[in-house]
């Protein structure tokens, strides 16, 4: 063997070495959970359970859950009946909502969903929840989350009140 062949024999072995380091580094990045473990629209009656579950981490020192719920009055008025629509991107905006959240805080887990449709008083119209390692970066993660949601997804409430006046309100 040469001097010359030599050197590209043990080139090829560092380029192989470099390849496969890199190739573990890559696989293992592929083990990391996304945080955001549940992003949903539904049409059907929301879980507490669901959604704390999919927050559940070991490595969570604090967790956070909201929950809002319908109520029966609205600007001084008597809500009789309250349907959301949701905009076909909404899920997807749901989702940027949730990534930036992500970005922005050391969050374990997050979890967001909301109703859609007809709801009764007292249902559940969107439950968050957000996991940290500490209470305090839990608790600001939260309360961004549902705020940016109300802000920025396009989803909007229809109410009928006892008086029979109507309105449509937009989260936006």
């Amino acid at each position: 063997m040469t001097s010359l062949s030599a050197e590209c024999d043990v080139r090829d072995a560092e380029t192989h070495v470099q390849a496969v380091g890199a190739s573990v580094i890559m696989d293992g990045m592929k083990d990391v959970a996304d945080p955001i473990r549940l992003i949903a629209l539904r049409e059907t009656p929301l879980s507490l359970d669901e959604v704390h579950a999919a927050v559940g981490d070991t490595s969570a020192g604090g967790t956070v859950v909201f929950v809002g719920t319908v109520r029966d009055h609205d600007g001084g008025k008597d809500v009789a009946a309250l349907e959301y629509s949701a905009h076909p991107s909404a899920e997807q905006e749901l989702r940027r909502v949730a990534e930036k959240v992500v970005a922005d805080f050391p969050v374990v887990a997050l979890a967001a969903v909301h109703r859609v449709g007809a709801l009764q008083i007292t249902d559940a119209a969107v439950i968050v929840a957000v996991s940290c390692a500490h209470r305090g970066e839990a608790f600001e993660a939260c309360r961004r989350l549902i705020d940016d949601i109300k802000h920025t997804v396009p989803i909007w409430k229809y109410q009928r009140f006892a008086d029979g006046a109507e309105e449509w309100v937009s989260a936006c």
